[in-house]
């Protein structure tokens, strides 16, 4: 089955991200939503490692404020909710659950480095599938790098040991604050065919 072009238009062409943001809350329901969409895009033996903290209570956005660049503070501050993604570097041990056709779990357990690699680049697609799951669900996302992740491990990640990967921060963006879209490379410029 192919989408349609609005449908694509919505995910991809049309799709930017936001800045700033208008009056409206996201609600836990439409958080959980986007999750529920978002759970079912492909990673490596289905080892799911990334994790999602919602930052929007005053008291949690104040612990995320000193961890952000300058560039970062004011829309992230008037953003109704703040993702952070975030992965598990113990992912490994919800394998036998998640990939149950073989041992999985040994694959990581000897491997540090193997571990560390999966864990940032599974999260890493799967903040992607988050993004363009909330785009699909009618929320608007600012992904950003531009904070010290350092900070927001200990203010906000530390109670479960998970490290921070990027931020997107969520809401109906307001259109009037985008700026015009910057170009993209066309297919000869990025891709080869060999």
């Amino acid at each position: 089955m192919t989408l349609d072009a609005g449908a694509l238009d919505v995910l991809f062409r049309e799709a930017r991200s936001h800045n700033g943001w208008l009056d409206q809350p996201v609600t836990d329901e439409e958080l959980q939503a986007i999750f529920e969409l978002a759970k079912f895009g492909p990673t490596s033996a289905n080892c799911s490692p990334g994790r999602f903290v919602f930052v929007r209570s005053p008291e949690a956005k104040e612990k995320l404020k000193p961890a952000l660049s300058s560039g970062n503070l004011a829309k992230t501050m008037a953003a109704p909710v703040t993702a952070i993604v975030a992965y598990d570097p113990k992912f490994y041990d919800h394998l036998p659950k998640l990939f149950p056709h073989a041992d999985a779990r040994a694959w990581f357990v000897s491997s540090a480095a193997l571990a560390e690699e999966t864990a940032f680049r599974n999260s890493t697609l799967q903040g992607a599938y988050f993004i363009i799951a909330a785009r699909a669900l009618g929320i608007d996302a600012g992904p950003m790098s531009g904070f010290d992740k350092g900070k927001v491990d200990e203010a906000l990640l530390s109670g479960y040991g998970w490290k921070s990967n990027f931020l997107i921060n969520l809401g109906h963006g307001d259109d009037s604050k985008i700026f015009a879209r910057s170009p993209r490379f066309e297919f000869a410029e990025a891709c080869e065919i060999v």
